[in-house]
């Protein structure tokens, strides 16, 4: 399928539940600045609009139609279900094969990839038990530099505890991956 043709939630092959991601609210891109926070003696400028209402199965079809872009909570509580891979190269078979090859080395052996919103955007999505940001900081960064070994750095890690908690946030995918 093609990035440009539009997956219903059944053809994508994704439920929000198994997405493991915080519900209780959703984020959605603007044109336009919404937001300037001060972080850690950082500025940033968020383009994601929080919204106080659960994240649900109509949304999420509207995501797929891309009527809107959404995107959810990584954190919890400041705890997380998910170590998450984005990656936006060049080379996503590349990106995917060997970071597969990876998470065998790693003895991991729940994990997902999905196509985000163009076809070189691929999102591994890792399972873990109730983190804390530290922990998942911490072991998302190990998987990545030792992909970093083998591959140009392409990708961005989630969660990041040099980020304020509303950038803690992953775009939602738009199908499953499959090379």
């Amino acid at each position: 399928m093609s990035s440009t043709t539009k997956p219903s939630i059944k053809e994508s092959g994704i439920t929000l539940d198994s997405l493991h991601l915080n519900l209780s609210h959703y984020y959605v891109k603007r044109r336009s600045i919404v937001e300037k926070i001060t972080y850690n003696h950082r500025t940033f400028y968020a383009k994601f609009e929080q919204i106080n209402e659960m994240l649900t199965d109509t949304v999420f079809s509207q995501h797929l139609d891309r009527q809107y872009i959404i995107a959810a909570s990584i954190l919890d509580q400041g705890k997380t279900n998910n170590l998450i891979l984005e990656y936006r190269g060049a080379e996503p078979s590349r990106f995917y094969h060997t970071s597969k090859h990876l998470m065998h080395t790693f003895q991991i052996e729940k994990y997902q990839y999905y196509e985000g919103k163009k076809s070189n955007y691929l999102q591994l999505f890792i399972p873990v038990e109730s983190l804390t940001m530290e922990e998942a900081d911490e072991m998302v960064h190990k998987i990545s530099d030792a992909l970093e070994m083998r591959l140009p750095k392409e990708w961005k890690c989630f969660p990041d505890k040099t980020l304020p908690e509303c950038y803690n946030i992953i775009t939602l995918p738009y199908q499953e991956y499959r090379p």
